[in-house]
């Protein structure tokens, strides 16, 4: 790193030979002083331009727009209504939405940790040919658009798919579709958070009780299982947070028989247009996804500061005894059957014209009206949309992990954190048509710029790149920072000479996961992205909804292209990665 020096002018004349090197530390000390109480003072200042950015940016795109669409649904002839919560909340058909909507995923979350458990402790404890390649086979589902994930069920479990091919059994229109959809959408979330903290949990303490005499289901539900307790309850609550507010798998595979509050928030949106019953539902889905936040929040400062790690690298060895070969075993074969078989599928449905005719058929006009362009344009409107939106995600993102990072962050910074997350939980649906309601007039009329599409995607990114960015930035030495702002590096030059260099891997990997977010965004995207520039989550979405064989191919066509795209953006992401704890 190379910073100022400080000098230390020694008038040789002035002052006797011995006095010299005490009047030499003291000056070094009085500037150290000068320079450290400047450095404080320019703190919150730093502190402020650091937040004001994402703050601004969340209080335009997000909050805006969230607050427009539930006052025009509360607010009318100057008053606020807030009888029609009351109503309802009375209603018996909206109460059995809010009902199916937590049942379905508190089961969904039960029976994710049922299967996902056992690869935690895989991916954390045993060392086998192919590990690495298998945990991003097993994180490719995550970052899958959920379109595509509800494709790849819909030719598995649904008409002419595969059950119904060989049993003559189909699920779609059933609960076990949307239950089976989630655990494959969130099987990830719980190997790599738990597996990676149970990677860096350290094996002798376990050891030591079994020396004791305990045995090992005792030693492990007393020593590990406490331990590994906070990276549980947050993995659970983000499955729940993820399936409490599914759109696009429920929509797809539960047809009009199911619908959870995301669903029937674009029902009385889109199709109904009743928007003070959608305010209504709004407002509850917040407070839900609020609690959520605030409990994963918790749970993640406990996981942060009550434990002591190892490195992962010495906590793996390869398997011994038929009990590991066995659990081994069970977990491969679950990524096979729940993971990789409705993958597979989907390609092989998309193969099912001869001469790749579904995928020739994209570069067609469309003459069932809906789209004014061919299929195929919408990859590369998509990767367009994407790359905005993960430029804008990034630099947003990386200026609120910073702030975030500092040590004289106020309770209003890290508050900002939980914040940050809300995107994820608050209806992607009511965020969409919110910025065409609010983000109509100058100096924010927006309404017919195609801006409007990377700017929901980007709400989406942040998190990530946040959560991303921040455990990096966490473990740069703070005395660093320290030093050179002692030697007068500004704070930028300070991050970028000291920070910069250490995590700039993270940066390409918050970024890589920016960009698949972004690819697959559907629930805001749905109501802004126009007819001429579709992005592929919607044009796949609208090719499932029309009748006929050819327009089931094409979707299957353009599911399997994003479904390629996104694997191989985590395949470059997985050789990116520096620490391989694997935790989101």
């Amino acid at each position: 790193m190379d910073l100022p020096r400080t000098e230390v002018t020694r008038p040789e004349a002035s002052r006797p030979e011995a006095s010299r090197p005490e009047a030499t530390r003291a000056a070094a000390a009085a500037k150290g002083a000068a320079a450290g109480g400047r450095t404080r003072r320019r703190g919150p200042a730093v502190r402020l331009a650091l937040v004001t950015v994402p703050v601004a940016f969340f209080a335009v795109f997000f909050a805006y727009p969230v607050a427009a669409i539930v006052a025009r649904g509360l607010r009318t002839d100057g008053g606020w209504h807030l009888g029609r919560i009351g109503e309802v909340l009375a209603s018996a058909d909206l109460r059995h939405v809010l009902w199916f909507t937590t049942w379905q995923a508190l089961a969904s979350t039960a029976l994710t940790l049922l299967v996902a458990l056992p690869g935690a402790y895989v991916f954390a404890r045993l060392d086998f040919p192919g590990k690495q390649v298998l945990r991003a086979v097993v994180t490719v589902p995550f970052v899958l658009p959920t379109v595509v994930v509800g494709s790849a069920f819909l030719a598995v479990v649904g008409r002419g798919g595969l059950l119904d091919d060989l049993w003559g059994v189909r699920l779609d229109t059933t609960v076990w579709a949307i239950l089976l959809a989630h655990v494959f959408f969130n099987y990830a979330v719980v190997v790599r958070t738990v597996g990676g903290l149970w990677s860096q949990l350290d094996p002798r303490q376990e050891e030591a009780a079994r020396m004791l005499g305990a045995s090992r289901p005792r030693a492990w539900r007393q020593v590990t299982l406490p331990a590994l307790g906070p990276a549980v309850a947050a993995a659970t609550l983000m499955v729940f947070l993820f399936c409490f507010t599914s759109f696009a798998l429920v929509q797809i595979l539960g047809g009009p028989r199911f619908s959870t509050l995301e669903v029937e928030i674009y029902r009385q949106t889109a199709d109904v247009f009743d928007l003070s019953t959608a305010a209504v539902l709004t407002m509850i889905q917040f407070v839900a996804v609020g609690a959520v936040l605030a409990l994963h929040a918790w749970t993640v400062r406990r996981r942060e500061t009550a434990l002591r790690l190892v490195d992962p690298s010495v906590t793996a060895g390869r398997p011994r005894g038929a009990g590991q070969w066995a659990v081994l075993g069970g977990v491969l074969a679950t990524v096979a059957v729940l993971l990789l078989l409705p993958l597979v599928v989907l390609v092989r449905r998309s193969l099912d014209a001869p001469g790749f005719g579904y995928f020739r058929a994209l570069t067609r006009e469309d003459d069932g009206g809906a789209f004014l362009v061919p299929p195929i344009d919408a990859i590369g409107n998509s990767l367009e949309y994407a790359a905005v939106a993960t430029v804008l995600a990034v630099a947003v993102g990386a200026l609120a992990a910073t702030a975030l990072t500092r040590r004289d962050a106020g309770r209003f910074v890290r508050g900002f954190d939980a914040l940050l997350m809300l995107p994820l939980g608050v209806s992607a649906v009511t965020v969409g048509f919110g910025f065409l309601i609010a983000l109509d007039e100058p100096p924010l009329d927006l309404r017919s710029s195609w801006m409007l599409v990377p700017l929901a995607q980007a709400l989406v990114g942040v998190p990530f790149v946040v959560r991303t960015m921040l455990p990096v930035l966490r473990a740069v030495d703070d005395r660093l920072r320290q030093a050179a702002a002692v030697l007068g590096a500004s704070p930028w030059r300070v991050w970028r000479e000291v920070d910069l260099p250490m995590v700039w891997r993270a940066l390409l990997v918050a970024a890589g996961f920016a960009f698949a977010v972004s690819l697959g965004e559907f629930g805001a995207t749905v109501f802004i992205a126009r007819p001429d520039n579709p992005t592929l989550p919607v044009a796949v979405s609208r090719l499932l909804g029309r009748p006929g064989d050819l327009n089931y191919g094409q979707a299957m066509a353009l599911s399997t292209i994003l479904m390629v795209v996104c694997a191989v953006a985590l395949l470059v992401l997985e050789r990116l990665r520096t620490d391989r704890t694997g935790e989101f």
